[in-house]
């Protein structure tokens, strides 16, 4: 029998041998990089003028930078509660924070599906997140092909002939975060339309702040927004922050106070991150030229690996080796993107995550099209 440090060892080594062990990088990157692997969509990590304007009120200056508590035990909740009322007041239905993405589907999925009769109905490509919160309801799952509501509708007829589901849990992403397509959510909300036990979950995470009106999100751009019955955003990527919240009826967001277990039994965010969130999506609000940008990145980069314009982009190799390899001969170009391998994509589809942010010059992004021909 080998010693618990000796197979940790070996499976390590087994790991790297694959191209599949990973380290957390060491320092900054070194000046002069182009980071393609970031999820500052709208440029704004490198924005000092937001950070000066943000400071600048003195009454900022002295919003505590602890929560020390969670937020059903602390008695800080100004900075919290002023951020969900802008984020109500911009869905039409109230609003929920979490610490991060994670927390929000971890804990929103496992709430809402551990309703008994609940089957869950998940595309096939939802985050990780998503996954382990269905783990954790223990609630009956069902995947459904990529994108395919024809499959997704079979499976749900399938159940209601059955007769034991009492509700379906339909989970899906506005912008996928590995391949950057989008959702065919005109599609749910009509299979919702068809299907009254069906509840519609749409993880905005990587569309908020750069799709749909005002960057609010795909699902806002549907004729009917209440149709996505929960909306998920996260507040670190083109918002520039941390955290993320739930848009959903308020029957739903009393629920998810009282079961979500990751809102419940976490210390809450900095009330300080909270104001800066705010902040920033106000500001966020008006950036369309950015969007705007992104977009006409997107379609500079798009020919070059066949793929339809999208502020994420794959260049797929088909394995682990070959996507680190591709990694470090960009790298040496002056370009960091990064290599994704199982088990964070399926076997086979190992691949370089392209991600575009506002910020990157026109120039640069003529050179890293041409550097992929």
């Amino acid at each position: 029998m080998t010693s618990p440090s000796e197979y940790y060892s070996e499976a390590l080594a087994e790991l790297a041998a694959q191209g599949n062990l990973r380290a957390i990088p060491s320092g900054d990157s070194p000046a002069g990089l182009t980071d393609l692997s970031s999820n500052d969509y709208l440029g704004l990590s490198a924005r000092a003028d937001l950070q000066e304007r943000f400071m600048a009120d003195a009454r900022r200056r002295t919003i505590p930078m602890s929560a020390s508590a969670a937020r059903l035990l602390s008695g800080t909740q100004r900075e919290f509660a002023a951020l969900e009322e802008l984020l109500s007041g911009l869905y039409g239905r109230p609003a929920l924070l979490f610490n991060s993405g994670y927390h929000a589907n971890a804990g929103l999925v496992s709430a809402l599906a551990s309703a008994p009769g609940t089957v869950v109905m998940a595309d096939r490509l939802v985050h990780a997140s998503i996954i382990d919160g269905i783990t954790l309801s223990r609630a009956p799952l069902r995947r459904f092909r990529h994108n395919d509501t024809a499959h997704l509708e079979r499976l749900i007829e399938k159940e209601e002939a059955e007769g034991r589901a009492k509700r379906f849990l339909v989970i899906a992403e506005g912008v996928y975060s590995m391949d950057g397509d989008r959702a065919p959510l005109e599609a749910l909300a009509a299979l919702k339309r068809r299907h009254p036990g069906v509840m519609l979950y749409i993880d905005e995470a990587h569309s908020f702040g750069v799709c749909g009106p005002r960057g609010l999100g795909l699902s806002m751009a549907l004729p009917d927004p209440s149709e996505a019955d929960i909306i998920v955003g996260t507040l670190g990527k083109a918002a520039c922050s941390s955290g993320a919240f739930a848009i959903m009826h308020p029957d739903l967001r009393d629920w998810a106070v009282n079961r979500a277990r990751s809102f419940i039994f976490s210390t809450a965010l900095p009330p300080m991150q909270a104001a800066w969130s705010r902040f920033v999506i106000e500001q966020m609000l008006g950036m369309d030229a950015e969007r705007a940008r992104l977009d006409s990145l997107a379609r500079i980069i798009a020919p070059a690996i066949g793929s339809e314009p999208s502020h994420i982009m794959a260049l797929v190799t088909g394995d682990p080796v070959s996507a680190v390899s591709r990694s470090r001969e960009l790298l040496a170009e002056g370009f960091k993107v990064l290599p994704i391998r199982v088990p964070t994509v399926p076997p086979g589809t190992d691949r370089l995550r392209i991600s575009l942010s506002a910020a990157l010059p026109e120039e640069e992004a003529i050179r890293f099209k041409n550097l992929l021909r």
